[in-house]
């Protein structure tokens, strides 16, 4: 049985309900506002101190940033718990039903990766932000394992296959299957489907070590 979610109380309900007996209109009362999606985006790759979601999330304010991440623990998304010292710092996660999203960011990337034509000058870029149409790509080839990421602009992990996906940033906590090197231009024709990984590999532009079965998928893409 899937998650479920906590009932909001009366004066969250007349802020932010549409107040329509529809399942996308309920979805839409939890992460239909500005920036919620996002904040899942940059915890779906684990848990976060509010500095770092701040600084993944360039454009948005303090005051809106916590006023998400507290709408977030009333909805029952995520969850804020202290580190054991010496860090004695305070990170915020997702539970089990905010983490239950990534099915819809996979598919809002995949819906949008067309979109990523050329980079606007006023755009922001993290490597992370990568994860989500890899990880389509990944599924459409039907590869499993762990792939490390090099960019530019940092490194991530995804993990993708029967046993389970998701994304981290940096490196992969445990030996990859395989590992690539390219950068954000490439990345993004990737992620268009304009190119594969192999393709890229053959010309050159992609770097891709490893020798097990999903490094074989990826040369052969």
């Amino acid at each position: 049985m899937p998650p479920q979610p906590p009932r909001p109380n009366a004066a969250a309900r007349s802020r932010r309900s549409y107040d329509q007996y529809c399942a996308a209109a309920r979805g839409l009362d939890a992460v239909g506002d500005r920036w919620t999606l996002l904040i899942v985006r940059e915890l779906l790759a684990g848990p976060r101190r509010y500095t770092d979601l701040h600084a993944d999330l360039p454009g948005v304010s303090t005051d809106v940033l916590a006023s998400r991440l507290k709408d977030m623990e009333q909805q029952g998304l995520s969850t804020r718990r202290k580190l054991p010292p010496p860090a004695s710092a305070y990170v915020y996660e997702l539970t089990e039903r905010g983490r239950a999203l990534l099915p819809v960011l996979k598919a809002l990337a995949a819906w949008g990766a067309p979109a990523l034509a050329e980079r606007r000058p006023t755009d922001a870029v993290r490597a992370h932000w990568f994860a989500l149409p890899l990880l389509g790509s990944l599924a459409a080839l039907g590869a499993e394992g762990v792939l490390e990421v090099r960019l530019d602009e940092g490194v991530f992990h995804v993990r993708a296959g029967a046993s389970g996906e998701g994304y981290g940033e940096g490196e992969a906590p445990e030996e990859p299957d395989a590992r690539v090197a390219l950068d954000a231009a490439t990345c993004a024709a990737v992620v268009r489907g304009e190119l594969t990984l192999g393709e890229g590999v053959r010309d050159g532009g992609i770097e891709l070590s490893g020798d097990g079965v999903l490094a074989k998928a990826l040369r052969e893409s």
